[in-house]
């Protein structure tokens, strides 16, 4: 993770020294497709190089690390929250049975193998059952806002790169459009095909910008449903546990009457 971050930071040093050298920007932006013979090809990924270069890759590249930060952010979550969820039923299940027997230590062991939310907070609970039924139920409320708080990590990471990406386009785009108006201030007249061509390289980055904004924002509903999912779950799981936990102090107290 550490190096992966440190491939990312020196892309954007970089990035940054291309743009602060106007000599490395022009000849960045002066970059067409047919002088890396990729005109000539054919295929969609081809298609998106050309217009990736079109679009200058100055900011293009601004945009594409945007997108892959971002998602890596989403499919980190997504595969957190693929293992956080279990059968609920047949977990509930066995500690059900494993507290009948009044064996607690069954029902801590079982708690520690299984994975997910739901697990660590049944493991919070009947670790603290000796201590009476409104302890457990803090415990339980307790570890299911940490619980909570684990599944949320990263998201406001995910928002932030959603917002940023539709506006590093505009910005290209903008800048775009000032590049046009200076080549037409050069050419001193207004030429179809200087502004047609100026306003299509500058249109290029707000559509890129767009897309990795759309798919980052399907991702993250997709996010969020899992989670919502996942506390509904964790919701009946607590229910049901607060009632082993009484049905369990309730059979112990008549045993020792």
């Amino acid at each position: 993770m550490k190096k992966s971050l440190l491939v990312v930071c020196m892309l954007v040093v970089c990035l940054v020294a291309v743009g602060q050298s106007p000599e490395a920007a022009d000849s960045l932006s002066t970059i067409t497709a047919g002088d890396l013979g990729l005109a000539s090809d054919t295929g969609w990924h081809n298609a998106v190089k050309t217009k990736f270069i079109e679009g200058n890759p100055l900011y293009m590249s601004f945009i594409a690390i945007v997108f892959i930060i971002g998602l890596a952010f989403c499919l980190e979550r997504i595969i957190y929250l693929n293992l956080s969820e279990i059968n609920a039923r047949s977990f509930i299940q066995s500690i059900s049975d494993a507290m009948k027997e009044k064996d607690v230590t069954k029902a801590l062991s079982i708690c520690e193998k299984t994975r997910g939310p739901i697990a660590a907070i049944y493991y919070e609970g009947i670790s603290r059952i000796d201590e009476g039924i409104d302890v457990v139920e803090k415990s339980v409320v307790s570890a299911g806002g940490v619980q909570t708080g684990w599944m949320e990590k990263g998201l406001s990471w995910i928002s932030l790169f959603i917002a940023i990406a539709p506006a590093l386009g505009f910005l290209g785009t903008v800048v775009g459009m000032i590049q046009a108006f200076d080549d037409i201030q050069i050419a001193e007249e207004m030429s179809a095909s200087v502004v047609a061509g100026g306003m299509k390289v500058a249109l290029i980055t707000t559509v890129a910008g767009l897309i990795a904004g759309i798919i980052l924002q399907l991702f993250y509903n997709y996010i969020l449903s899992k989670i919502e999912n996942i506390l509904n779950k964790m919701e009946d799981a607590t229910l049901s546990l607060l009632d082993i936990v009484v049905e369990f102090q309730y059979d112990t107290k008549n045993k020792e009457v």
